[in-house]
């Protein structure tokens, strides 16, 4: 593709990924009634895979050229759709609450905040920490404003943690060490190595239910598209394009976006402070994002100017 066209295209990709990234865990809730949370992975996985497979013999992407470079996506898809979506699954399964899973996870962009500089040498200057800021809380407010926040074992709390590292380990890891794959080969190893780690815990613990409902048949095509095939392709497009913080702060923005999602299609409440918790995270998104960041360059350079 045009490295013009590639550009132009990604410049829409923030919203993309947040409609599809936030709709996953809409999704993943029709999901979960119809079997187990190792199985709907390794089922996902498996599909994803199916659907590539296919794709590859017909385009021959190239793979990861040298043993680093598999190491480098490995790694990735390990963090990503083992120890992220997995700890994810389980923290729900044992008991977390939906509402403390996302408070868990509205702390990654804080985490990367702190990290990318001694990690990555990407240093968040103090209006990004006041967008970071903002947005955390703004996330929280709609996050306890809309379920509980709940948890019932320890247990369930290492497993959200688990995810929660897992995610900003990926996004610092593949900003500092990633290299551009093509889509669909990179794709087929995440996703394949998900696959095999997950299967065999899925076989072990779990009796491998399926209900193959129509309800789970919608849910698992957008799992294996919308997020799998689209939503992680962009988040690490992003990543190796942008500042590592500024990505990470789009997901201050999930909990809004699944809220309004949520309250379209499935007819849940929006409280009053939900609707000021949504403004509130999308004003500290937009304090770090490289256009806010750009306004206050623009507006020192005018103050020291005098024009």
């Amino acid at each position: 593709m045009n490295r013009g066209l590639l550009e132009q295209a990604l410049k829409g990709a923030p919203v993309v990924f947040l409609l599809m990234w936030a709709s996953g865990f809409v999704f993943a809730a029709m999901a979960l009634p119809h079997t187990d949370p190792m199985t709907l992975l390794a089922l996902r996985y498996a599909l994803v895979v199916a659907v590539l497979l296919p794709l590859y013999f017909l385009l021959r992407p190239a793979l990861p050229k040298t043993p680093l470079e598999w190491l480098h996506v490995a790694v990735v898809g390990l963090c990503i759709q083992v120890f992220f979506f997995g700890g994810v699954y389980m923290a729900l399964e044992y008991g977390l609450s939906a509402g403390a899973v996302a408070l868990i996870a509205s702390l990654h962009p804080i985490v990367v905040g702190f990290l990318a500089a001694p990690l990555v040498g990407e240093r968040v200057n103090l209006q990004g920490w006041i967008g970071l800021i903002l947005g955390l809380l703004g996330a929280g407010i709609v996050i306890t404003s809309r379920m509980a926040v709940e948890a019932t074992s320890l247990i369930s709390i290492a497993f959200a943690v688990c995810s929660l590292l897992a995610m900003t380990s990926a996004t610092l890891y593949e900003k500092r060490f990633g290299v551009a794959q093509h889509p669909v080969s990179a794709n087929i190893v995440q996703c394949g190595i998900g696959f095999l780690v997950l299967m065999p815990i899925a076989w072990a613990l779990e009796p491998l239910r399926v209900d193959w409902t129509g309800e789970f048949i919608i849910a698992i095509t957008y799992l294996v598209v919308g997020n799998s095939l689209i939503a992680v392709t962009l988040l690490l497009a992003m990543v190796r394009r942008g500042l590592a913080s500024r990505v990470s702060a789009l997901f201050f923005l999930v909990p809004p976006v699944s809220a309004v999602i949520a309250w379209l299609v499935l007819g849940e409440v929006m409280p009053l402070a939900a609707w000021g918790g949504i403004l509130l995270a999308a004003v500290g998104v937009a304090l770090i994002s490289e256009p806010g960041q750009q306004a206050r360059r623009a507006l020192t350079a005018r103050l020291r100017t005098g024009s």
